[in-house]
This record gives structure tokens, sequence and C-alpha cells, in this order.
């Protein structure tokens, strides 16, 4: 249950200019999870989410320590060999274009990311060791929003 609310926590307030706890909560509730306000205080810490602030209102965001050093090759490197991602637990399946495996595991390797304990690569598939189910839903999340980018 842990893991699918914080996926909906991280799907509402990437969908939704989420100012409060309370408002937190309350999305969560309406889509179907039972929450006390304690519960969400420890998701948005465990999900290490941080206010932002848009247009003068402060909103909660996902936010990678590391985002602003990672060098934009790896960026284009990710972009090009992606095809789809799946997870299984915490373990991360990255399928890229044949022959790019190594390359996007090559460069998901050097953006650091904490919740990676490193990936390997065949071809066309790398396979990154998450450090837990919950860490894996953050780093698919990651990867879209350079993918969007």
């Amino acid at each position: 249950m842990k893991i699918e609310r914080h996926a909906k926590i991280v799907e509402l307030i990437n969908r939704y200019e989420i100012e409060t706890q309370e408002e937190l909560a309350d999305r969560l509730t309406a889509a179907g999870f039972r929450v006390t306000q304690a519960t969400v205080s420890r998701d948005i810490r465990e999900l290490k989410l941080t206010k932002i602030s848009v247009d003068g209102r402060q909103r909660y965001a996902v936010m990678d320590a590391h985002s602003n050093a990672l060098d934009e090759k790896y960026l284009r490197v990710l972009r090009d060999g992606f095809v789809s991602m799946d997870m299984a637990q915490n373990i991360l399946v990255i399928r890229t274009v044949a022959g790019m495996a190594m390359a996007v595991a090559a460069a998901m390797d050097a953006m650091h990311w904490e919740q990676i304990a490193g990936c390997i690569a065949g071809d066309d598939t790398v396979m990154c060791a998450i450090r837990t189910a919950d860490d894996t839903l953050l780093v698919m999340d990651k990867i879209r929003r350079i993918l969007e980018k």
C-alpha cells in the first residue's frame, strides 16, 4: 500500500499545485487512500519532497539535489537510447535502442543518483539495482521528467 501511495503522491504533486499537507491528504483521500496527517508528513519526508516557488506561491515538488550538476551529454544519451522501462520491485528494467544499453547504463551511473546501487547492460536492456521499491518509483519519475524535456 505504501508503494502505491507514494506513486500516487508523486502523480498528484506533478499534476496539481499542492501547497499544504492538508491539501495532499484530501487529494489522497479522494483517490481512495486512508491517510492521517502523520502519514502524509512521513511520506513527504521519505519521498524527499521540497517546496518550490511558482508564481509567488509555494508548492510541493520532487527534486534531486544533483539535477543541476547533470552533464547534458548523459541526458542526451538517455533520451536518444531510451525505448521503455518497467519495474520489478527494486529492479528497474530499461529497454533501449539496439546497441545503446551500455551507453545508457554508463549515463545512469554517471548521474550518481543515490537511489541507484548500480546498472548492468546487455545489447538493448539495462538492469538497474535500486535500493528500495519506493526508490524505483522515484527513479522512474526522474527519467520521465528527463524524457519530457
